[in-house]
């Protein structure tokens, strides 16, 4: 994160003849909203001050009869936008509220703060580093609709294998297989140079990236990987990342989801989120134990293990989600840590077993979440294990499929629909609260939003494979 002061910003409005200066906060559920104001109206006190809004249509936020708040703008943050053609500066605020001046409760990037806080309070480690590998589809078109009386959708892409028949006048092929896109050069990947803009701009807006490719998914699957930073500037980024990808697709015509199981019987896009906790510039994961982990690691492992049902309501907060955590899909299934086993939900990374490299990777989580929210969620069941000295058990390491029926019952597995992880964290939320971090109206609020708006809708509309299975009963 830089460390530009509101007076560096104002210089460099001066400097580069901003004419627009563009306010973004993250709603409750993950959504970046934002606001625009002419660049004469931000001097010195409006970072100390901050700007008024109506929070009242912000989806999980205010009640229309205290709906004034106020946003305050976080100089680290400022950017100038690669994508608009009037001169724009870009900061992420923090939520306030203008009566007490404090920090809104249900502000996800004041959580992520409270999170960074708490892990200090603790003394366990003054830094807990991220690292997400955000996976997404590129898609041609996408069209989709529900009403009272019919239901679908219908994704294309030029590289999907269901395409190679189709005439294209003419049709070149080239298209990845299914579960092969993983990951041949161009022409089969032809997703190269649009992935390489959008490296190029996260760059030029302060993202670091350390690669990208294609997934494994037929139909424009990608990747694109970014170094590790400390909490609340990852979660910052992971927000900056999708808006640079999204706009590089859209100003190439074709469009980017980054829903988890976008395609049928072929590989989901997931979320693996590493995760290591500093000391004094010490990495407190590096040991002798299991895969070169401390102790202090393995403690965290067992958090993460033993309330991964619950933590999945934020990292995996889509019905969607649970149509990607599925056995056959290299998807994360099994509450089990593993050197070698990418079916567990925990693996540790063995391509560098330096103290700077030393980390575990949860692979349940995906794109879909809020990373302000996500990410605080994990630190808090790391911290929970260590403080609490939970065993994580004994390594899975042998393929999964090889257990007999008997050891395989052994092994818990995630949640299998957002109603089940909701029902997770509803019955096992006070790691999150401690630090008044996740406040009891912001784990309330999260569930009854969910239920009502995802769960349920989803639950109540006819689905198109019903036809098939059940309209000639």
């Amino acid at each position: 994160m830089s460390d530009m002061t509101a007076k560096d910003v104002l210089d460099l409005m001066k400097k580069e003849d901003v004419k627009i200066v563009d306010l973004r906060f993250m709603d409750f559920p993950g959504m970046q909203q934002h606001f625009s104001v002419p660049a004469s109206e931000i001097d010195e006190d409006s970072f100390t001050d901050g700007l008024g809004f109506d929070g009242s249509s912000i989806r999980g936020w205010q009640t229309i009869n205290e709906s004034d708040m106020i946003v305050k703008p976080q100089p680290q943050t400022a950017f100038i936008d690669p994508f608009m053609s009037v001169k724009t500066l870009v900061m992420t605020c923090n939520i306030g509220d203008p009566i007490t001046g404090e920090d809104y409760t249900r502000d996800p990037r004041n959580i992520a703060r409270k999170a960074e806080n708490y892990l200090k309070s603790t003394g366990i480690g003054d830094t807990a580093f991220i690292g997400p590998e955000a996976e997404f589809f590129v898609f041609d078109d996408i069209r989709y609709d529900q009403n009272e009386h019919s239901g679908y959708y219908f994704v294309d892409s030029v590289e999907g294998k269901w395409n190679t028949g189709k005439d294209e006048q003419p049709n070149l092929g080239y298209k990845p297989r299914y579960k092969e896109g993983y990951f041949p050069v161009p022409p089969s990947d032809s997703l190269q140079d649009l992935r390489s803009e959008m490296v190029v701009l996260m760059e030029q807006v302060g993202l670091t990236v350390e690669a990208h490719h294609h997934e494994v998914a037929t139909g424009g699957q990608c990747e694109i990987d970014m170094r590790f930073a400390p909490l609340l500037e990852m979660a910052d980024a992971m927000t900056k990342y999708k808006y640079v990808v999204k706009n590089v697709a859209r100003k190439a015509g074709k469009t980017v989801t980054f829903m988890p199981k976008p395609l049928f019987m072929d590989n989901g896009s997931g979320m693996h989120t590493h995760l290591s906790i500093w000391k004094d510039g010490k990495n407190q994961f590096f040991g002798d134990g299991y895969a070169g982990l401390s102790q202090v690691a393995l403690y965290a492992i067992g958090g993460i293990l033993k309330h991964a049902p619950a933590i999945l309501a934020f990292t995996n907060p889509t019905t969607n989600s649970y149509k990607r955590l599925v056995p056959g899909y290299e998807a994360p299934v099994n509450l089990a840590y593993s050197s070698r086993n990418r079916s567990a939900a925990v693996r540790i990374p063995m391509y560098s077993n330096s103290e700077k490299a030393k980390r575990f990777e949860f692979r349940c989580p995906d794109p879909s979440s809020n990373p302000y929210l996500g990410f605080s969620a994990m630190l808090m069941a790391a911290i929970d294990g260590i403080q609490n000295k939970i065993d994580p058990g004994e390594a899975l390491d042998r393929n999964i499929y090889d257990l007999t029926p008997e050891e395989a019952a052994k092994v818990p597995t995630t949640p299998g629909s957002l109603r089940e992880a909701l029902d997770a964290l509803e019955a096992d939320h006070d790691f999150l609260l401690k630090g008044d971090v996740f406040t009891k109206d912001v784990v309330e609020t999260w569930i009854e939003y969910k239920r009502e708006a995802e769960a349920m809708a989803l639950d109540l509309r006819p689905h198109p494979y019903e036809f098939a299975l059940y309209y000639d009963i």
